[in-house]
Parts: C-alpha cells; structure tokens; sequence
C-alpha cells in the first residue's frame, strides 16, 4: 500500500515507511524533527521540470507525463518504494500546498500502476461424483 502525506501532517503508526521524496529539504522543518525513514531526492522530478511546472495546474498534465518519462528513465530510484510497499504500508512525504497538483500525486499514481497485483485464491476445483447406474 503506497500513500501521500504532507510534511506538516501528524505522523501516524498506519504510515508505515515514510519517505521524503522531495529534491529539496522542506521548509521550516529541522532535519531532527522530520520521522522519516529515508531522503529519496533521486525521485523527485528534475530542478528543470520542478522549475518549470511551478505548481501551475494548468500545466498538470503536462507536468506528469514528463515527470513519468523522467520516471521510465530512472527505474533505480523508485524500484526501493515498490520493494518496501511489497513489506508493508509506505507514505510517500511531500512539501507542496496544493494537495492535487504536486510530485507526490504523480508518484503515487506512477508506483500503483506498476505494484504488482495480489493474486486472487483460487476455490479448489469441485469434482463431479461419479454416479452408477443400476
């Protein structure tokens, strides 16, 4: 199970592994106080594209299908969130403000499409009785 959260949310024993994947530290948060088990600065999307996008929603589409492109180029960033969700629940820690446009939304989306799906327990097949005739 992945998640999001803001940096400013409260930490809860359901977030599981947290991890910052922003490129740059947040504001106003002291490296101490952040309960995070990991900085993953590499998933972040680039300076370019951050600089870019600048939180325009007009610019969201757009926005994620780069950022999806950056993604496709550099599995080995992401590759250790989807082994972790695999073991557990992970909340991915942002910074934005707009809770709809933002990396995390895009991460998110990004990750469960390529978490793998839990296989449905088959029923064991039912086997017809042989009947005799008489």
């Amino acid at each position: 199970m992945i998640i999001i959260k803001r940096v400013y949310d409260a930490v809860s024993p359901t977030d599981g592994t947290r991890l910052l994947i922003e490129r740059l530290w947040p504001r106003g948060i002291k490296k101490t106080s952040l309960k995070i088990k990991s900085w993953i600065k590499d998933v972040a999307p680039s300076t370019e594209l951050r600089q870019w996008f600048s939180h325009d929603p007009e610019k969201w589409h757009e926005f994620r299908r780069r950022y999806s492109a950056e993604l496709k180029a550099h599995p080995d960033a992401w590759r250790p969130i989807i082994e972790a969700a695999q073991l557990g629940p992970v909340t991915l820690i942002y910074s934005s403000h707009d809770t709809e446009h933002n990396n995390a939304v895009a991460l998110e989306s990004f990750l469960k499409a390529r978490l793998p799906r839990k296989k449905a327990k088959k029923a064991a097949p039912t086997r017809a009785r042989a009947t005799s005739k008489a």
